[in-house]
């Protein structure tokens, strides 16, 4: 006797098998009145199931706080040695939560930043923050290769990295004292990571790639209803009374982030906005904006017909093509998509053509 297919319905964390194609009907053409019966009635008591054990309010609750518990919890600071290593770590905490003032463009150690713009407005908590851009996973990953460079890459370099465009600054000597305390915090930070792994919460959460381009002009009245108030009407920040570093920092503009920043690409900055902002108002497991509202927001932030930023020379990033992710909007590429959509989208054709012609698919 044939038996039905089963199908899978996903409901929190529970997987529920789903019966009933139309199609498998005939499949019963053969079976005795009583098989039949005995069918129908399965069906009957499959449909009742279904019915009561649909994904309620109640449930999505108890399927977000299960996924809670298995977030990776980082060390407490309180943990941190009272030794010369641990001072060591200490300073390196200290230098990413404030560094506008020791290597920002007036710092008291040196002069690397370039627009006075800190690590922890983008890695959020001290690099501790789940589904923040946290450092959780930073030490065990590294070294590793890197497509926008083309090479491997030290975990030194890439914190360069982020001095050079974030911070539209210079690169710290990767032996000096200050980048091996960063390192060191980093390090203490993910402990508990095995090496070359990763950890519940130490990437961005995903989103659900929209089936339209995102609206710049739709972002604008999310950026007007939830994120103004903050960043300010023309994207300016807020600058702290001593006039060195942000409350909250530019997102466009002479004094904000570089095109070459991660944070320009469209699903990369979707993914932070959704989980992360407003910054007062949401967790990783309560977000306020849709998966659209975000899209459409960091399209409308990270629009460069509307907005100026630093210039930046991309010549040299991703210098093999087919390895650029899939928001990243520099031409040329090894697909065949216009610069516009891999800037607003659709994405999702561009994924299914990576995919079908064995190009990397990332973002």
């Amino acid at each position: 006797m044939k038996t039905a297919d089963t199908e899978i319905r996903r409901c929190g964390d529970t997987e529920i098998p789903r019966y009933g194609d139309r199609s498998l009907v005939s499949s019963t053409l053969g079976m005795t009145g009583r098989a039949i019966a005995c069918y129908r009635a399965n069906i009957c008591i499959v449909i009742c199931f279904l019915f009561f054990v649909g994904c309620t309010p109640h449930e999505k609750e108890v399927s977000v706080a299960k996924q809670a518990d298995m977030v990776f919890t980082p060390p407490d600071t309180s943990t941190i040695p009272h030794d010369a290593t641990g001072d060591m770590i200490r300073y390196g905490r200290e230098l990413l939560v404030n560094f506008p003032y020791y290597l920002g463009p007036n710092g008291s150690v040196g002069k690397f930043g370039g627009n006075g713009l800190g690590c922890q407005n983008c890695h959020l908590d001290a690099g501790a923050r789940p589904y923040g851009l946290n450092y959780f996973s930073a030490h065990a990953r590294y070294p590793q290769y890197r497509a926008r460079e083309g090479r491997v890459l030290t975990l030194a370099d890439r914190v360069n990295n982020c001095v050079e465009r974030p911070l539209n600054g210079k690169a710290m000597p990767t032996d000096s004292k200050e980048m091996t305390a960063i390192v060191l915090y980093m390090k203490w930070l993910g402990k508990d990571v095995p090496v070359g792994g990763h950890v519940v919460g130490d990437k961005l959460k995903e989103i659900e790639l929209l089936d339209r381009p995102a609206d710049p002009i739709k972002g604008m009245a999310v950026y007007r209803q939830y994120c103004m108030r903050c960043h300010g009407d023309d994207g300016q920040g807020v600058l702290k009374p001593d006039g060195i570093a942000y409350t909250y920092p530019p997102l466009w503009g002479p004094l904000s982030y570089q095109p070459g920043s991660s944070m320009h690409r469209l699903i990369k900055s979707a993914q932070f906005i959704k989980y992360n902002m407003p910054f007062d108002l949401v967790r990783w497991d309560k977000p306020l904006l849709t998966d659209e509202e975000a899209m459409d927001v960091a399209a409308y932030v990270n629009d460069d017909k509307m907005h100026t930023r630093p210039l930046a020379d991309l010549s040299m990033e991703y210098p093999v093509q087919k390895e650029k992710p899939l928001d990243y909007y520099h031409a040329p590429y090894a697909d065949p998509f216009s610069t516009e959509q891999h800037k607003y989208g659709p994405f999702k054709p561009i994924f299914e053509w990576r995919k079908k012609n064995g190009h990397p698919t990332g973002y």
